[in-house]
């Protein structure tokens, strides 16, 4: 994928078995922040990372999944961007910035960059997502990235909103 809409030495890679230490690394250093404004992922997911990272080559190659990791120029995670669910020329959009990245236009160039294969090699003509009503900067990227709201969500319980994009091909 081309990187040229990213942040300066910012790139997205499609995820592979590789990236694991690297990735439990971001989710450990990175829990409280993102339990901030999602739901906590629990004790479980980390005991189990190993085991559930290695399932997830399999589902993108089973194409009902498609993950991908946000390098920084220090070539360590600084994000994820996901599509999870994929049925039918649609899927949920999921992505997590580090704190160390936050508020640098990071997450808004990375949904743009996942939106070129999204509507180009992955044959989706439209995606959604879900945030909450308090998490301003999540919204924020949605809507800077061509989401529009599409009804009430309720994410973790909390108050939300529910955002479509549809895809006319790559970009």
């Amino acid at each position: 994928m081309r990187a040229r809409t990213l942040p300066r030495m910012v790139r997205l890679e499609r995820l592979r078995a590789g990236h694991a230490p690297a990735l439990l690394a971001f989710e450990r250093e990175n829990r409280e922040w993102f339990a901030r404004s999602v739901e906590d992922r629990g004790d479980a997911y980390f005991a189990e990372f190993d085991a559930r990272h290695t399932a997830l080559p399999a589902e993108q190659e089973a194409g009902t999944c498609h993950f991908h990791v946000v390098v920084g120029e220090d070539g360590e995670p600084v994000g994820r961007v996901n599509l999870v669910d994929v049925t039918g020329g649609s899927a949920e959009l999921g992505y997590r910035v580090a704190e160390r990245a936050a508020g640098r236009g990071v997450a808004t160039a990375a949904v743009r960059e996942v939106c070129r294969p999204a509507g180009g090699p992955y044959g989706l003509s439209e995606l959604w997502a879900v945030t909450t009503l308090d998490n301003p900067a999540s919204r924020a990227v949605l809507e800077r990235t061509g989401f529009v709201p599409g009804g009430d969500a309720r994410p973790g319980g909390r108050p939300g909103v529910r955002y479509r994009r549809h895809l006319d091909g790559p970009g």
